[in-house]
């Protein structure tokens, strides 16, 4: 459970790819995860970013290994959001002012409704720094 005091954040799919590639975000967020754990921090990643990450790694390293992924995610201390028709009309509306991708668009959303910071390293998003609150990983 978050407490008053937690940080929330958002994973877009660089976040989860950086992550599970060791990449050099993946100390930063592991150190998250451990925070989550503890209930320090709460953690979130829209369904359509969780998909947004199978397609990479099953496109980069086949089916298996993002079936493997779907394994190793379902047990971090992230919630996975649903998206529901007011979620996608939102979206809708950031990717129709900022130039991102529909599927960027449901982390930023997301960030937004749940006042988080969006873990990212995605240049993308450096349009929308007015609108919600980045933290930015090393690329």
């Amino acid at each position: 459970m978050k407490t008053k005091s937690a940080k929330a954040y958002v994973f877009d799919s660089f976040a989860v790819v950086g992550y599970l590639s060791n990449e050099p975000s993946a100390p930063f967020i592991r150190d998250l995860l451990k925070q989550a754990r503890k209930g320090t921090v709460e953690l979130w990643l829209s369904v359509i970013n969780y998909g947004e990450v199978l397609y990479i790694v099953e496109r980069e390293r086949g089916l298996q290994a993002a079936q493997r992924t779907i394994g190793i995610i379902d047990q971090l201390p992230i919630a996975i959001a649903d998206v529901d028709r007011e979620m996608v009309f939102s979206a809708a509306h950031f990717k129709s002012r900022y130039p991102m991708s529909y599927a960027d668009a449901f982390s930023a959303v997301l960030a937004r409704v749940k006042n988080a910071e969006l873990l990212t390293g995605d240049p993308e998003f450096k349009s929308v720094e007015t609108e919600i609150a980045i933290h930015w990983l090393p690329r």
